[in-house]
């Protein structure tokens, strides 16, 4: 005998017509990549026939989940005083993007860094798992990414992905993407090139992306020269004085690549103020592809980092996790950028 349907449409009602289980409903009508797209395609095609929506409070109470993100930034200085990398702003919507495909709500905050936050959302229950983008000096980030695996809290992080990561880290390929800035640099006949930024375990990242260089130049015959080294942040600043300091030292050097486009953008604006001209004199090509690189004069070549895949991977990461399914690290490929900056 058939199920007799009620008045008001339910989960059961949808497994009954899609021949599987209510548990299978549920999953697929939360985004669970544990059911196949096909199975998911009918069950929301029922749901969408029968007029049926999610009970988010009850579904909350039966599965002791908040069908919440947490999505942490950490301050970072910028020069319009918002303190957020405007590289993670850009991630923002792709972030936002996946959240809502996979029928969840994200919940944004801004965390200091000194900032208790790692307890905050584990203990109130407010989020089923946290994204982290961003963490300052990562040698004293560790303390706190130690402390959420010690209290089982469901978390991925967008950084540099290495066999010692503690959890789960999403991230471009620093090293390949290094290696491309350089390859593109030699190309252009460039070969005492400046790397700004500071590559060493305070700044993982970084350190991959000049290990990059490092193995680039080493293919074409050459050494890198650590008298064309800066230790730079995310900063305009940084990347101004950075400049200042190869010059006032006499450096001899046709191109920089910075660590990030913030760090290029000062790098220009310190070679215009000392009369070389870009890129006749230095070719520069910055990192992340954030807004203002376009806009630079001239247009500042750079490495993207592919937005659109990393706020669906950070998703799927996290809820593999939440749903006790492995999440292992991954690494996603990025792609140089040429604009007028290195002269095509």
């Amino acid at each position: 005998m058939g199920r007799k349907r009620s008045s008001k449409p339910t989960s059961f009602d949808i497994a009954y017509l899609a021949g599987v289980s209510q548990p299978t409903v549920s999953r697929a009508l939360r985004g669970s990549r544990s059911v196949s797209l096909a199975t998911r395609q009918r069950i929301e095609a029922i749901a969408r026939e029968l007029n049926y929506s999610v009970d988010k409070n009850a579904s909350s109470l039966r599965s002791q989940r908040s069908n919440t993100i947490a999505l942490l930034f950490f301050e970072d200085p910028t020069p319009d005083g918002a303190n957020i990398n405007p590289f993670f702003l850009a991630m923002l919507g792709s972030i936002t993007r996946a959240t809502a495909n996979h029928g969840l709500d994200l919940l944004i905050s801004f965390q200091k860094l000194e900032d208790d936050w790692h307890a905050r959302y584990q203990d109130s229950h407010r989020a089923d798992g946290l994204i982290l983008l961003g963490y300052g000096d990562y040698t004293l980030y560790e303390a706190r990414l130690n402390q959420l695996v010690a209290s089982e809290t469901h978390f991925v992080r967008w950084g540099s992905v290495r066999d010692d990561n503690i959890g789960t880290t999403v991230g471009s390929d620093n090293a390949a993407a290094g290696r491309l800035a350089g390859e593109h640099l030699l190309a252009q006949g460039r070969r005492r090139i400046a790397f700004l930024g500071q590559p060493d375990e305070h700044c993982p990242e970084f350190a991959d992306r000049y290990r990059g260089l490092c193995a680039a130049l080493a293919s074409a015959g050459l050494a890198a020269d650590p008298a064309l080294q800066r230790d730079a942040l995310s900063s305009e600043g940084d990347g101004r004085a950075a400049v200042q300091s190869l010059v006032a030292a006499g450096a001899d050097f046709d191109a920089i690549f910075a660590a990030s486009d913030l760090i290029a953008i000062g790098a220009m604006r310190a070679l215009a103020e000392v009369g070389k001209s870009v890129p006749q004199d230095v070719a520069v090509i910055g990192f992340d592809d954030i807004p203002a690189a376009s806009l630079t004069s001239p247009p500042l070549t750079t490495v993207s980092q592919d937005m659109k895949v990393a706020g669906e991977v950070l998703i799927e990461s996290l809820l593999a996790g939440i749903e006790d399914r492995p999440m292992p690290s991954r690494v996603i490929p990025a792609r140089l950028v040429v604009r007028g900056s290195t002269g095509g």
